[in-house]
């Protein structure tokens, strides 16, 4: 009889090495090992190779940058998407993608199980989990952190490192490691070790060799740069005047964004399992595109749409952070969500300084803006009578004049 088949989501560190020669042995199956190229640059290097050498039987590593820019980002900064006021949900994003791809490959191998990395502790293992159930409700799924036997046998870092050395697992790692990290092409975040200390300053000069994608605000020019993004229905399709792809948009706003100091945040935030956490995060280009795009929507979208999508926000970024990508309700939002950004279409001017994305000018074939009506002149349209304004005062007065006599009766 053929073996088992497991598609495992693997990234070439210590864990999912660990995992993977484990998978094998205990289920006697094939591991078929699938890494997504989101952006991780130079990470990737040497993976097949690293993946072969440790027991792998097949090994994929699929470009998924311009698919996870055009149908996972732009969609989500459309929605204008911001977890607890603070994180633009880099790696919550890329989780549903990973999944997808990891269901479609499993489909196409004949495998009957995937399996991933994530600890019983986080949010990652909800994501992958609930995309699965999802897109392939008959596919199992393996998470061997939740596996009792291999929590035993690897209780600490200390244990799985000698369990590579062992079985001759090709992995650099020591048995201290001051912080974890997960790069993709919206941000990298930065979490546990030193972190775990909310008091720790990782801003501090002597922590700037943890960034990757920025500089410090400190360090950045001391001349403002000025940039122009183009939008389309809610995409940011030019930049100063050159049309790009999602891929490239995310690209370039990465480099003027890093150059710039753009684009750190340092929070503690609320997990879906029940804990705090605190993490840090480098989203230099994703904070100057939700700029920008909130900018365009100030003057090209209607009031009371405006108003009904924000209203919506924490909702869909709870869904997203919390891996419900793939269910109705998500769905439902975005239909909204692209029906309110056909008329964002326009150009932003911005300022980068220092730390800071600034407003410089706004534009658009579409505007709603018209300045003969908002003057504080005479209108030369006679579309507005101030007079007017008297008896809208006196209606919505009513109900809390209303009350107030109420009020006072009662006294």
């Amino acid at each position: 009889m053929a073996k088992e088949k497991i598609v495992l989501a693997y990234s070439g560190g210590l864990d999912t090495s660990v995992i993977l020669k484990w998978l094998k042995e205990t289920y006697d199956a094939e591991i078929i090992a699938f890494t997504a190229d989101i952006g991780q640059k130079e990470e990737l290097d040497g993976l097949e190779e690293k993946a072969f050498a440790t027991g792998a039987s097949k090994v994929y590593i699929d470009d998924l940058r311009e698919e996870f820019a055009r149908d996972f980002i732009f969609p989500m900064f459309q929605a204008g998407a911001l977890y607890e006021g603070q994180y633009l949900l880099g790696t919550s994003i890329a989780r549903p993608l990973i999944a997808k791809r990891m269901v479609e490959i499993a489909r196409a191998e004949g495998a009957t199980a995937i399996a991933h990395g994530a600890t019983g502790k986080g949010n990652d293992q909800v994501r992958f989990e609930l995309t699965a159930a999802s897109l392939a409700p008959d596919i199992k799924v393996i998470a061997p952190w939740r596996i009792e036997a291999f929590r035993e046998q690897f209780p600490g870092r200390a244990e799985m490192i000698a369990y590579a050395e062992k079985h001759g697992i090709p992995v650099k790692a020591t048995a201290s490691k001051p912080y974890s990290m997960d790069r993709n092409l919206l941000h990298i975040s930065f979490e546990s070790g030193m972190l775990e200390d909310p008091w720790f300053d990782a801003s501090a000069e002597s922590n700037r060799d943890m960034y990757v994608l920025s500089v410090s605000p400190e360090e950045a020019p001391d001349e403002p740069e000025y940039v122009e993004l183009e939008f389309e229905a809610g995409n940011c399709v030019a930049i100063n005047g050159e049309r790009m792809t999602p891929l490239q948009v995310m690209e370039k706003l990465n480099e003027l964004g890093g150059k710039h100091g753009i684009g750190r945040v340092d929070m503690v935030e609320n997990r879906f399992v029940g804990m705090k956490s605190r993490g840090v995060y480098e989203t230099p280009g994703g904070t100057i595109l939700f700029t920008a795009h909130r900018k365009m929507e100030s003057l090209t979208m209607d009031r009371e749409v405006m108003h009904l999508r924000d209203s919506l926000i924490p909702k869909y970024a709870s869904l997203v952070y919390n891996g419900f990508w793939f269910a109705p309700e998500r769905l439902a939002i975005q239909a909204l969500v692209t029906e309110s950004q056909k008329n964002v279409t326009g150009t932003v001017r911005l300022k980068l300084y220092k730390g800071n994305v600034i407003a410089a000018g706004l534009k658009s074939p579409v505007s709603l803006y018209n300045p003969d009506i908002a003057t504080m002149e005479a209108d030369p349209t006679q579309a507005y009578d101030q007079g007017d304004a008297t008896g809208f005062i006196r209606l919505n007065a009513l109900r809390l004049k209303v009350a107030a006599a109420a009020q006072a009766k009662s006294r």
